[in-house]
């Protein structure tokens, strides 16, 4: 017998955070959230927004993205796609592209993991820094 899931609990804060990151596409940071966030709950505080990040992220509820230097970014669609980041300015887009699924087959291979998915992110340099 399968164990079921629990399920998420939705505060306000968090409904409202997951909102705000849903209607942009940018990836902002966790600050930048707050900042989207505060607009609607100006008492909020910016521990509870990264708390809150954290939690969907972990839950698959939203996607969180590493980069370099410590930088984090938060994605509102779930669903898998590739990502890439500008060297200049750290902004991130999605690639409208299909994935490759048979690349976690050929990963498990030669590393004997039991891969449960990938994440690719390719590097550029972003349309406006191009301009400068």
């Amino acid at each position: 017998m399968c164990a079921k899931k629990p399920r998420l609990r939705f505060t306000n804060q968090r409904a409202i955070i997951l909102e705000e990151l849903k209607k942009v596409t940018s990836h902002p940071t966790a600050y930048e959230v707050f900042k989207l966030v505060r607009k609607r709950l100006p008492q909020i505080a910016l521990g509870t927004v990264y708390r809150n990040l954290e939690f969907l992220s972990q839950n698959g509820v939203i996607t969180l993205l590493e980069g370099k230097k410590g930088f984090r970014r938060f994605d509102g669609n779930p669903s898998p796609h590739y990502h890439i980041r500008c060297i200049n300015c750290g902004r991130v887009d999605d690639i409208p592209a299909p994935l490759k699924p048979d690349i976690e087959e050929s990963a498990k291979i030669p590393c004997g993991y039991k891969v449960l998915g990938h994440q690719i992110e390719f590097t550029g340099i972003c349309p406006k820094c191009q301009e400068i």
